[in-house]
């Protein structure tokens, strides 16, 4: 079945009355400008009911691929399914419980995987890389370059990564891990830069409702993610998955901050990679700011570890979310962390909601001292004044632009791994 079509995003009525006005690009102009696809499968998409690797599914999946990529496009799977194909290599009828057998069948379960994707895309002339990750490999600025280096080598080379996360040495304890997939996936996206993100679960879309409730619809488009959206996550978590809809929520936000497009879809259905990629009105759209952010300010925005914290007061939040303006001491009301100057630190609201992230000019200590000041009190505290700016506009990345009207949390997530 050939790739060419149109269909239009239609925001009906089923997208917040508040975001009706917006205006969005339509489905067949986002697909058919879309030249690099990250495609992330769930462990529910992945697994049959007894838990296990459906490699069946996996075939249908390297087909759908083999189509993208003779239409043209260059694709990226981000895939859980490790544990589930390790279970069945290792005759195991249930989910291990402790971390380390978990690790063990992950880690043989990762040459099941890439096998069956390697067997599902053979046939087509085409040849997949296994790409295993931990959080530190995007955190450190160095092996960030290196790892976008080697996709895009590999992708020159016609090849399709698999990428996943290394289960095996992979830790929360350590904050080595993800967390999940959907953020790995979001991570990628975000690094290569990729043009859409395709997130698919095992449910149709983002609905209006719980999934099982009377007259539950699915959204076809929304504009813009904010707390009145997040609202709408119905989280199943449990078994084999870690990530729900609140945390493929978490991912779409992300990327279309970045500027990348997102379509959370229908993992079980046959076609669903051919069908978006006709334009079809297949799953939730979540379309991508205007321009894409530059790749600096993408790696300061999700994948640089922090190193503390800046409470910021109102009027310093709008000055750097909807002016695009530095931060100045005079708008800082708290400060935590141990940092230098030159570190990456988080920009928070009173009420505990980072909206930015950047690289601080100051250390910790002389923060202390200058929080709160007029910029011309500087040099008479400190004896000197290193910058005017305690972050500059340029070492500055929003994150989130709308105000929530709770405290953000944290999204839970299952112990385990993918």
């Amino acid at each position: 079945m050939g790739l060419a079509g149109s269909g239009l995003a239609s925001s009906g009525d089923h997208v917040l009355s508040n975001q009706l006005s917006m205006s969005t690009p339509s489905r067949h102009e986002i697909v058919a400008a879309a030249t690099l696809i990250i495609v992330k499968i769930g462990t529910r998409v992945l697994t049959a009911a007894d838990g296990l690797l459906d490699r069946e599914r996996v075939e249908r999946i390297g087909h759908q691929c083999d189509l993208l990529l003779a239409a043209g496009k260059q694709v990226i799977i981000v895939s859980s399914g490790a544990v589930g194909a390790g279970m069945g290599r290792l005759g195991l009828t249930e989910r291990p419980k402790s971390l380390p057998r978990l690790q063990a069948a992950a880690a043989v379960g990762q040459s099941c995987l890439i096998e069956a994707y390697e067997r599902s895309l053979r046939p087509h002339g085409r040849h997949v890389a296994q790409v295993l990750l931990v959080a530190d490999d995007l955190e450190d600025r160095r092996r960030y370059l290196n790892i976008r280096s080697t996709l895009r080598a590999l992708l020159d080379e016609g090849a399709v990564p698999i990428v996943n996360e290394n289960d095996t040495v992979s830790v929360d304890e350590l904050r080595t891990s993800f967390g999940d997939n959907d953020r790995l996936a979001a991570l990628v996206a975000t690094l290569l830069p990729a043009d859409l993100l395709i997130l698919l679960s095992d449910v149709e879309g983002l609905y209006d409702r719980g999934p099982d409730e009377v007259g539950a619809k699915v959204i076809p488009c929304v504009p813009q993610i904010d707390t009145t959206v997040e609202a709408f996550a119905q989280d199943r978590l449990g078994g084999l998955s870690k990530g729900g809809m609140a945390s493929k929520l978490a991912a779409a936000r992300m990327v279309t901050e970045s500027g990348c497009h997102c379509i959370i879809g229908p993992g079980r259905r046959d076609d669903v990679l051919e069908a978006i990629c006709r334009g079809d009105e297949v799953g939730t759209l979540f379309p991508g700011r205007n321009g894409m952010m530059s790749a600096r300010k993408r790696w300061l925005g999700w994948s640089a570890a922090a190193s503390g914290t800046l409470v910021v007061d109102a009027g310093a939040r709008r000055a750097v979310v909807e002016r695009g303006g530095s931060l100045l001491p005079a708008g800082i009301l708290a400060v935590s962390g141990h940092f230098g100057a030159g570190d990456v630190v988080t920009l928070q609201t009173a009420d505990g909601a980072t909206f930015a992230r950047g690289l601080v000019n100051y250390t910790a200590a002389d923060l202390e001292r200058i929080q709160g000041l007029q910029t011309e009190q500087v040099l008479e505290i400190l004896g000197v004044c290193a910058c005017d700016e305690v972050i500059n506009r340029d070492d500055l990345a929003v994150i989130r632009r709308d105000e929530p009207a709770l405290p953000t949390t944290q999204v839970s997530h299952s112990r385990g791994i993918h």
